[in-house]
């Protein structure tokens, strides 16, 4: 049985250390002092690894089922889910006008990645829910925030997003779902629906459907698309509950992972809906919470990658196996432990060095959230717009690759189920997929958000990278050579690739759309690699200053040194596959594809 042990005394580093939370301006900010940020993180931990974590595997094993229209969740899944709805922890970030306790996005990141480490199956039935109820919170009426916001605060009624049609996914242009307007204002929803995360459960008692549909009047594409709240269960007047409104679950998907969360296809036959925000308006609501969303799976992805580590690394201290080439390390044991091998140690420190970065990567994205939505700090909106395709994309490709590592950790016993590795892997790899896949990730930096406002992001990114290396440059000749010569060479490679494709891109779109994939892993190195210099020089200072223990500070620094030497060099390779431009990539019609069939 798989383990997990909340990394707090991680993640106090990074708030404080790092990125200096109770020191910002960010309104909300001078309340999350050390003592405040150990004390939630320490009880959400408790819930993680306490509760969430040893439901992990049976909700894997069980799965969901479908009786009767209803569907019901694995066993432990409502006990456990009442207790976090209980202790508050839905509420965390949320608007305290509509019951929830307004603390910062980033508290509420933190607080996520433990529990998506623990069971991410189960964190997603709250996690959708969070999703619709900022939607409706930005561009809802303020009868609708009413009626349904408190409920969805606290996770009494759930939430969902309703995007995905069997014939379209990503081309939302092509949704056929209609809705069709009534005499009292509300409108009737018809269409199918798939893929729908937490479309049905039995742990709320109602769920509030958000759902894309297209007026008999909408313009074609996008521009034609509206928001919908379709109610599983209509609200009175009085927010008691009302008929059982005209949608249904169809049927669950049977999935490669994430089994313990229920997968939808959701029918609608002329269901009561009622607009979100203006007529054919929907898309731009949607991307309200897309930030933030996809954020999130970025941090599932490398969260997966953390509960895989910690128990690869287990395995690895515990397991007998071989000496050690240097000598041998455990003589009244019949083999050494594994860890003291070269190959196991590289394993296990590429982990470890993504793992920390990524933590650092993402909760820098998420203040940058909180300064854009508390302070309206154009410039940070900016910056995590530019930011969010990064962390999406890079951090779960690279949190799926890692739980691949730690899998091969453990050998043999890696592939079966008793260790639980293979479920991690399983679960991280619709990471990669869900919230727009990773290629449409790539395609929205390269194809969008470099070229927003002018390219202001981009630029700006640049000026910070040079202003940190300049502001900490000839102080200490280690710290220039291993940590600031390396991430001044990566930004290099970035700035590079950039201008291949303005030179290129323009005259052939292709030469930028085929190398859009390495960019989008290039930019998520230099953004590591300049996170694990800010851990270094963060972790140089506490030492120096005799601060914090020790081991933990020497160890982060050795951490950033494997980083930097040993994965930010694939920068050069990212941008060498880039300046091959689209020749190779479309050399061959599609027919061709098949010619050796």
């Amino acid at each position: 049985m798989p383990s997990y042990t909340p990394p707090t005394k991680d993640m106090q580093f990074v708030l404080h250390d790092v990125l200096e939370v109770s020191q910002s301006d960010i309104p909300g900010y001078d309340e999350l002092d050390r003592d405040f940020t150990s004390a939630v993180l320490e009880e959400a931990g408790k819930i993680a690894a306490d509760v969430l974590a040893p439901l992990n595997a049976v909700g894997d094993r069980q799965g969901c089922t479908l009786e009767n229209g209803v569907v019901r969740v694995p066993e432990g899944f409502q006990a456990a889910f009442d207790q976090v709805r209980d202790g508050g922890w839905t509420a965390l970030d949320c608007d305290p006008d509509y019951g929830g306790q307004g603390l910062p996005y980033l508290i509420s990141s933190a607080v996520g990645e433990m529990f998506s480490a623990a069971n991410m199956a189960f964190n997603m039935y709250q996690g959708l829910t969070h999703g619709a109820y900022n939607a409706i919170h930005a561009h809802g009426s303020d009868a609708q925030k009413q009626m349904y916001l408190p409920k969805m605060v606290s996770c009494e009624w759930g939430g969902t997003m309703n995007l995905t049609e069997p014939h379209c996914g990503t081309d939302l242009g092509l949704i056929r779902t209609k809705a069709e307007p009534q005499d009292d204002g509300s409108y009737k929803i018809s269409g199918q629906k798939i893929w729908i995360s937490a479309g049905e459960h039995d742990m709320c008692e109602n769920i509030i459907h958000l759902v894309l549909a297209k007026l008999p009047d909408a313009p074609e594409g996008v521009k034609g698309i509206s928001l919908f709240i379709v109610p599983k269960f209509l609200v009175n007047e009085d927010g008691s509950l009302g008929a059982r409104n005209a949608l249904s679950c169809g049927g669950l998907e049977e999935k490669m992972g994430i089994h313990g969360n229920a997968t939808c296809v959701m029918n609608y036959d002329g269901a009561t809906g009622f607009l979100v925000g203006e007529p054919h308006k929907g898309m731009r609501a949607m991307f309200t919470m897309m930030n933030e969303a996809r954020l999130g799976v970025g941090l599932q992805g490398y969260a997966q990658g953390e509960v895989a580590y910690q128990n690869a690394l287990g395995f690895a201290l515990e397991r007998l196996q071989g000496r050690d080439v240097t000598g041998t390390q455990a003589p009244d044991k019949p083999a050494d432990p594994i860890i003291v091998h070269p190959d196991v140690r590289r394993n296990l420190m590429d982990q470890k060095a993504f793992v920390e970065g990524a933590r650092a990567f993402t909760f820098w994205g998420a203040s940058l959230i909180d300064a854009s939505h508390r302070k309206g700090d154009e410039e940070a909106e900016q910056m995590v717009s530019l930011l969010t395709p990064v962390i999406k994309g890079f951090l779960t490709d690279k949190g799926f690759e890692t739980t691949v590592l730690a899998q091969q950790t453990l050998g043999g016993s890696g592939f079966t189920r008793e260790w639980g590795l293979e479920q991690f892997v399983r679960d991280a790899r619709i990471t990669m997929i869900y919230e727009g896949t990773n290629g449409i990730q790539s395609l929205d930096l390269v194809g969008r958000k470099l070229a927003q406002n002018g390219g202001k992001a981009i630029m700006a990114f640049f000026d910070m990278i040079k202003a940190y290396i300049k502001d900490n440059a000839g102080t200490d000749a280690d710290f220039d050579a291993q940590f600031l010569d390396p991430l001044k060479a990566a930004s290099k490679d970035l700035q590079a690739a950039g201008m291949y494709f303005m030179q290129n891109g323009m005259k052939n779109p292709n030469n930028a759309l085929s190398g859009s994939y390495d960019f989008m892993h290039l930019f998520g190195h230099v953004c590591l690699g300049l996170m694990w210099a800010r851990m270094a020089k963060a972790a140089q200072g506490a030492l120096a200053a005799g601060n914090g223990d020790s081991a933990f500070l020497e160890a982060k620094i050795a951490t950033g040194r494997h980083y930097m030497a040993r994965h930010l060099p694939m920068t050069a390779t990212h941008l060498a596959r880039i300046e091959t431009g689209a020749d190779t990539v479309m050399a061959l019609t599609p027919e061709q594809f098949a010619s050796a069939g």
